[in-house]
């Protein structure tokens, strides 16, 4: 009883549509920044690194060079602050988290590209 209650009360606050991308994917995460009385998007772009968490407490880590230095975040898919998520490319990994990355320098953060038939792309 209490966990279907659970679900009813999940469901009304996660979003509708999330668009799929997997781990090893380089991704936009458009943010939502409020300064004051204004609000403004940031985008954050970066490879996901890991993914945890199911229903509304799912999260993933992006991760970027930046000045030479990694900086990660993690992000709450379901967020109302995540304003929209873009795919910029696939990568082929074999892992399901990308810890190993972080240890890694220059050319060595390279992942292999991932070839996406565009016949399939636009069905989606």
């Amino acid at each position: 009883m209490s966990q279907e209650l659970m679900n009813a009360v999940e469901k009304a606050s996660m979003k509708a549509e999330i668009p799929f991308f997997e781990i090893g994917d380089t991704v936009d995460v458009h943010t939502r920044i409020l300064e004051g009385e204004k609000e403004r998007i940031q985008i954050f772009t970066g490879v996901v690194i890991a993914r945890s968490g199911s229903g509304t407490r799912e999260m993933f880590t992006v991760r970027r060079i930046v000045q030479g230095e990694g900086v990660e975040r993690k992000f709450p898919i379901h967020s109302p602050r995540v304003a929209k998520i873009e795919v910029v490319r696939s990568a082929v990994v074999r892992r399901a988290k990308l810890y190993y990355l972080r240890d890694r320098v220059g050319k060595g953060t390279r992942l292999k590209e991932r070839r996406v038939d565009q016949s399939k792309k636009t069905t989606e």
